[in-house]
This record gives C-alpha cells, sequence and structure tokens, in this order.
C-alpha cells in the first residue's frame, strides 16, 4: 500500500509528526514507535479501521513492527475494532512479547467473549517466562462474566487469590460483576461485604445490577437506601439499576419516587431511565400512563422506548395503544422486521385486515426478515447455544422431552398458552 497524500489525508495528526524528521531515531534512521503506537490507540478510540490499517502497514515498511510497544498497539487496536483473527494474527508476529500483550490479546477475546480462547491464551501465558498481572486477571474475570462461564470464572477467583489480588478494588468489582451475571448472587455478596469500607461506587452499582438481574428488588432497593443513609453519592447507573429491579418486580410506587428523586440528587435521567419507567407503568397494566409519560418527556422518545410500551400493550392485550407504539417505533426503525410483525398482528386483531396485509407486503417487498436471538447455558464447564425452534443439538430429543414435561406441569399449575395447542407441538417436535 502506499502512502501519497490522497491516502493520508483522513488520518489523525499523528501521521504528519511520524513522517517528520524531528520524530525519527536518528541513530538508526527508524521511526519513532511511541508517537506511531499512540497514533494506533487514536484510531482504536475513534474506531478508525481503515487509518489503523494504514498504520499497520506503515509500521511493516518503516520495520518499527517489530517494536514491542507497536505490536502490542497494533493488537489493542485490531481487538477493540472486533477483527480478532487480525489481532491474532499480529500477537503471533510479534518477535518479542510481554506482559502488556498477552493482557491485551487476552482483553480482546474477552471483548468476544470468547471464554475457551481467553482461558488457552491465559495457560500459554502461565507457562511462558511471564507472570499474569492483576489486569490479565481482570481481562479474565470479563471474559467470563460475559459467557455465563460460572466454572472458569471460580478458577479465575483461584488464580486471584493464589497471586494476592484479592484485595484490589477493580478486581473485587470484576468478581461481583462475573458472580451476578454467572448467577451466583450469594458469592457475589460475600464478596462485596468482605469489602467492608473499601466499596466504590462501582462496588455498590454492580451489586445493585446483580440484585436487579435475578429480581432481589427488595433487596436493591434496601441497598440504595443503604447508599442514602451513608452518603455514598449516587449515579445515574445507580439510579437505573434501581429502576430496572422495580420494573421487574412491580413496585411501581417505588420506582417513581427512585425517579422523582433523580434530580434531588442531581441526576439528570437519560433515555434508559425514562424507558425504565415506561416499562414500569406498561408491566403493571397503567398503559395509559404509560403514554401520556412519554408525550410529556422532555427528550424525544427513541425506538426502544417505544417499544418498551409495544411490549406491554401486547401483554395486557391493548391494541390501540400498541398500535401507536409500534407505528411510533417504525418512524424511527423502519427496517425493524419484528416490529412489523406486531403490527400487522396487532391491525389483524382489531380487524383492519387491510392495514395487516399493507404491512406483510411491506416486509416481502423490502426482504425484511426476523433474525432469531440466541441464549447460552454452561452445563458442567460446557457452554451451550441455542435459540427457539433450535434442533441443531445431538441431544435435542432429551431436551424436548423434559420441555414437554415441564409444559404439562405449567399446565396443572393453571399456564394458559398464548398459542394453539398444536403451534406448541409443532415447536417442540
Amino acid at each position: 500500500m502506499g502512502f501519497s497524500d490522497s491516502s493520508t489525508e483522513n488520518l489523525p495528526v499523528f501521521f504528519n509528526d511520524i513522517l517528520e524528521p524531528s520524530c525519527t531515531n536518528k541513530e538508526n534512521s527508524k521511526f519513532n514507535p511511541i508517537v506511531l503506537s499512540n497514533a494506533l490507540s487514536s484510531c482504536a478510540s475513534k474506531h478508525n479501521l481503515c487509518g489503523g490499517i494504514q498504520y499497520h502497514c506503515l509500521a511493516i515498511k518503516t520495520g518499527v513492527f517489530s517494536n514491542v510497544y507497536v505490536g502490542s498497539s497494533l493488537v489493542a487496536f485490531y481487538g477493540k475494532s472486533g477483527e480478532l483473527e487480525k489481532a491474532y494474527k499480529a500477537f503471533e508476529e510479534m518477535p518479542v512479547k510481554n506482559v502488556v500483550s498477552w493482557t491485551t490479546i487476552i482483553a480482546g477475546f474477552a471483548q468476544g467473549w470468547q471464554i475457551d480462547m481467553c482461558l488457552e491464551l491465559y495457560n500459554m501465558m502461565k507457562n511462558s517466562t511471564l507472570k499474569p498481572n492483576d489486569f490479565t486477571l481482570t481481562s479474565l474475570l470479563s471474559a467470563c462474566t460475559g459467557s455465563g462461564a460460572l466454572g472458569q470464572g471460580r478458577s479465575a477467583h483461584c488464580q486471584v487469590i493464589q497471586m494476592g489480588f484479592d484485595s484490589y478494588i477493580y478486581i473485587c468489582n470484576a468478581l461481583i460483576s462475573m458472580y451476578c451475571k454467572c448467577g451466583s448472587v450469594e458469592d457475589a455478596i460475600f464478596i462485596f461485604e468482605k469489602m467492608a469500607g473499601n466499596k466504590d461506587i462501582v462496588s455498590w452499582n454492580s451489586m445493585i445490577a446483580g440484585y436487579a438481574q435475578h429480581g432481589f428488588a427488595m433487596e436493591a432497593v434496601e441497598l440504595y437506601g443503604k447508599m442514602k443513609d451513608e452518603k455514598i453519592k449516587l449515579d445515574a447507573i445507580t439510579f437505573l439499576g434501581v429502576l430496572s429491579s422495580c420494573r421487574h418486580a412491580g413496585l411501581v410506587e417505588q420506582g417513581c419516587a427512585c425517579f422523582d428523586s433523580m434530580i434531588i440528587h442531581g441526576v439528570k435521567p437519560a433515555a434508559d431511565h425514562y424507558s425504565c419507567v415506561v416499562d414500569l407503568l406498561g408491566r403493571a397494566g397503567l398503559l395509559q400512563e404509560a403514554l401520556d409519560f412519554i408525550l410529556k418527556m422532555p427528550i424525544r422518545p427513541n425506538a426502544v422506548i417505544w417499544g418498551s410500551l409495544l411490549s406491554s400493550c401486547r401483554l395486557h392485550g391493548n391494541i390501540w395503544i400498541g398500535i401507536k407504539a409500534a407505528e411510533s417505533r417504525l418512524l424511527l426503525e423502519p427496517a425493524c422486521a419484528a416490529t412489523h410483525v406486531q403490527l400487522a398482528s396487532l391491525y389483524a386483531s382489531a380487524k383492519r385486515w387491510d392495514e395487516a396485509a399493507r404491512v406483510r407486503k411491506v416486509m416481502k417487498d423490502r426482504g425484511l426478515k426476523t433474525n432469531p436471538g440466541y441464549s447460552w447455558i454452561e452445563v458442567k464447564n460446557e457452554l451451550y447455544r441455542f435459540r427457539a425452534e433450535d434442533k441443531s443439538n445431538t441431544n435435542a430429543k432429551g431436551i424436548l422431552g423434559v420441555l414437554s414435561c415441564l409444559v404439562d406441569h405449567m399446565k396443572m399449575l393453571g399456564y394458559v398458552p398464548e398459542m394453539p395447542e398444536e403451534d406448541i407441538d409443532d415447536t417442540f417436535f
């Protein structure tokens, strides 16, 4: 690749610094690796993939690529850009690696939730002459958190203790998040309480978020109250965690009081906070109140807010507000296939057959299709990925048998399926 003026005009100002003679190492006529490393970091932070690739070419052309700082910056750049194969290739080609290099490549795969690769790299690092540091273990914990791998997370926790990092606040915060995301709230509470007076705002917020995620709404509200009692400065994330807890538990009064207190604590509500209140009211069946709240908001409602109201309308069978929500969301996200399907269904429920047919025709003409969402679960330290109507697992027959048994038990307890019996059978078998 050439480096003409036209090919570099969109690069950061670092490029000119690298090319200036004053920034070269006159002893061996090589370019300054520190400046090039900073330039790559700038591209990573600005998601400038094209610019970073050109700097990569420059590093190879000038021989600076062999510098460990430049190599590590390249690995970080590709990792943050989601180009994990390129990141790993750059890592492999580094003639000399240091702790930063290893930590950076592990962090890259952690960002992509590839826990197996993170563990493989971590073990390779331990077998080398280099010793993992606290940042390495934080990246490893992040990978366990993102993939929900509790078994591997416990192993990483053991490594933390063995290496004496278990008193570091940010390590403890990472452990709280990991245990909460992996479903072991008891372990998260143990870490949180063990921190005693060493907690920071991240510690409190992580624990509240963990409670919210697992339905411990009253515990989240109590922890929020304790924060206020201890005069800890609340931030936007604190309120988001409490509001999320309240909406899942149907605590309308507590949730609205929490939202109203944001201004008192000097925190300006953002779209996520408004979305939580809409969902809180909607789940409780207060659909008109939720719509009125949206219309009075000081910010323009986004697609998520209208989508939240739409979901509540489907839950409570409110056709007309549901149509309003779906139409409003499509104005913001005209290519959202799921909303088109929901709107067509609402029109059909209202016996507005022409509108329902029109929506389906729009979907067909635009080639809009819903993308299936995937979930995953860890069983005996192995992760399983699946989606609705997924029969790719070799144990599918046994899994479906268990699901059928569970549905029978649910019916005995009064559960009424929202789809016809034959559709359920088709979904399972």
